[in-house]
């Protein structure tokens, strides 16, 4: 059985006021796949998680206690998920990775939020995928893959299909630091699973059909990266 890490932005699981349709569904797909596959999921911050960063940010806090901050968020959304996912699922948000290595060997779903100041969703995904020896890992973003620039300031930007890991580095770098960002990779997570050759797949989260395809190692509609 294929062991398979999907990275669930925030703003993919939560960007609304009302989400409550689409959580039902997402939980209702991954129920249905995950006798065929092992599931980690590590879920993200989103809207909710800047809005306090950028709240926080104003009022002085420091980088570092502003990504605790985003640390709690994600733990919150994951529990969401939790929720709507059932009996399937460990019955909280694993916080080390040792946790939840443990937790998959009597629950079929594990989910995740943050870990530690500055790893982001990505980041701890890739991290969790390496230690679980993951087949590949799948990143659910706002986007239908990788592309050139980010699709939504340039409209000269190219999606492309296929990526290398070096390729996926350096369009990541254009990223700038800090607490909170909305990006489709971040730099440390895209350094991670190129020195571990997972297989990346990005793929635009809110199309369900589409990531059921990918964590299921099917052609789909998205961008591909690996070592070749």
């Amino acid at each position: 059985m294929d062991t398979v890490v999907v990275s669930i932005g925030g703003s993919i699981l939560v960007p609304d006021d009302d989400d409550k349709d689409y959580i039902v569904k997402l939980a209702k797909m991954l129920n249905r796949i995950s006798g065929k596959v092992r599931l980690f999921i590590v879920v993200g911050g989103g809207r909710i998680a800047r809005y306090y960063i950028k709240l926080g940010r104003s009022l002085g806090a420091d980088e570092s206690y502003l990504d605790d901050i985003g640390i709690e968020v994600t733990r919150l959304n994951a529990r969401m998920l939790i929720i709507a996912l059932g009996e399937s699922a460990y019955h909280v948000p694993a916080e080390t990775f040792n946790e939840a290595l443990s937790a998959a060997k009597n629950h079929p779903i594990v989910i995740m939020g943050g870990t530690h100041p500055g790893h982001t969703t990505d980041a701890v995904a890739a991290m969790l995928g390496e230690r679980a020896g993951a087949t590949r890992l799948i990143n659910a973003t706002s986007v239908n893959g990788v592309y050139t620039a980010d699709p939504k300031k340039d409209p000269k930007a190219k999606r492309l299909k296929k990526v290398t890991f070096s390729q996926l580095i350096e369009i990541c770098m254009k990223v700038e630091p800090g607490a909170g960002p909305n990006v489709v990779f971040d730099p440390l997570g895209a350094k991670i699973v190129a020195r571990s050759g997972i297989k990346t797949l990005v793929v635009q989260g809110r199309d369900l059909a589409e990531l059921e395809k990918a964590i299921l190692g099917k052609p789909f509609d998205g961008t591909v990266v690996s070592g070749e």
